[in-house]
């Protein structure tokens, strides 16, 4: 349940590299801005000790409860989002990371009533997605007729669940994996198209089946990975965004997309019984 304490406390599920990130700038920065680390919990509790106090290791999550949470951040994985998104919103407002499980439309319905139900806030962070409040604007306008995302990235920085990539070669240059719905697409990629799952969410009268999206593999992106946004409304009017976000080989999240989820947790202060893109 929520506290009514000055400082917003937090619980951070998951301990790969942006779970560490968010723990790290809480625990250092959090005091100044308000907030304070509730727990953090990781499928393997070993990767934590040494580097989160031990009083603020969760080893069992389903006790996420006794904590007291302000809000719950889950930089984990998908089935985390199926498994205890229900839960999470009955006590607190709910940081999805990993909004690719939102493209089953059944868990999309249920953690949408469960935020209404509750008074919660489910929170969409951007992450790599450049201009995603203008297009959830142009969406609620009833004026946004098509929304197309291309995602290219090393064949490295890849994980995907069907085996299509496995024989890739340096060198090869680009290969598209898959092109269509964001709906088909996020069960084959699950860690890598959160971004447009992100957009799928606001592009509410399109949803997950009717924004298109398409991956890339380019072996000659050694440096960052590309995000293209196109945008179609009404009478002509486009916009095409191309994002280059600085990453590593073998990286699946970005540079810059560490910063901009640390600014959307910034923002999740309460926005009532609702989905909010932030």
């Amino acid at each position: 349940m929520a506290t009514s304490s000055s400082s917003q406390r937090i619980g951070v599920v998951g301990y790969g590299h942006l779970g560490q990130y968010l723990v790290e700038r809480i625990l250092k920065e959090g005091a100044a801005l308000g907030l304070s680390l509730a727990f953090v919990w990781n499928r393997n509790s070993e990767k934590l000790k040494g580097l989160v106090p031990d009083e603020l290791v969760l080893g069992d999550l389903s006790s996420f409860a006794d904590r007291q949470c302000d809000v719950i951040v889950e930089v984990c994985h998908p089935q985390i989002v199926k498994d205890f998104g229900l839960h999470f919103l009955s006590q607190s407002h709910f940081m999805v990371g990993s909004p690719s499980a939102l493209s089953d439309p059944d868990l999309n319905q249920k953690l949408r009533q469960a935020a209404q139900q509750h008074g919660r806030t489910l929170y969409i962070p951007s992450g790599a997605l450049w201009g995603g409040q203008d297009i959830q604007r142009l969406n609620d306008s009833g004026a946004l007729k098509a929304l197309f995302i291309r995602m290219s990235k090393h064949p490295s920085c890849f994980r995907l669940t069907a085996d299509i990539l496995s024989d890739w070669t340096e060198g090869e240059g680009k290969r598209v994996l898959f092109r269509g719905s964001v709906a088909e697409l996020c069960p084959l990629a699950p860690n890598n198209v959160n971004t447009m799952a992100a957009a799928a969410v606001a592009a509410g009268s399109l949803g997950f089946t009717g924004v298109q999206g398409e991956i890339v593999s380019d072996t000659a992106l050694r440096d960052y990975h590309v995000v293209e946004v196109e945008v179609t409304g009404p009478d002509g009017f486009s916009v095409q965004t191309v994002r280059r976000n600085p990453a590593r080989l073998g990286a699946v999240t970005g540079s810059a997309t560490y910063n901009s989820f640390w600014n959307s947790l910034l923002v999740c202060k309460g926005h009532g019984g609702r989905v909010y893109l932030c």
